[in-house]
């Protein structure tokens, strides 16, 4: 399986490592409805704005999220162009899985 020009095997391994934390799963969660506030972030899911921070960056590093500065707040939103590149991976083991036969192994119950 070969991965899209755009994906490099370093793009597909942050993105996974990004979504494999429970909290960073509920900032996504939180922004699918609307671009929010850090500050409406921490609130909500209350936590400090230090541990969000930690979240967020390693959010943005695999750029499955965006911010933009407005006054003293920063807002993030969802890089939804990221999550399109992590699926067409993902949907490539999909394809392959309906060709390839199903073995069983006995030692390995």
């Amino acid at each position: 399986m070969q991965i899209s020009s755009t994906a490099t095997p370093d793009v597909i391994v942050s993105g996974f490592h990004a979504l494999s934390d429970p909290l960073r799963m509920r900032v996504l969660e939180l922004l699918q409805q609307h671009e929010l506030c850090v500050c409406d972030l921490c609130d909500i899911l209350g936590v400090s704005q230090s541990k969000l921070s930690f979240h967020l960056k390693t959010l943005k590093e695999a750029d499955l999220v965006r911010s933009r500065q407005e006054g003293r707040w920063i807002y993030y939103s969802l890089n939804l162009p990221q999550f399109v590149v992590l699926e067409q991976y993902l949907s490539e083991f999909r394809r392959f899985s309906q060709i390839l036969p199903v073995r069983y192994c006995p030692d390995h119950s």
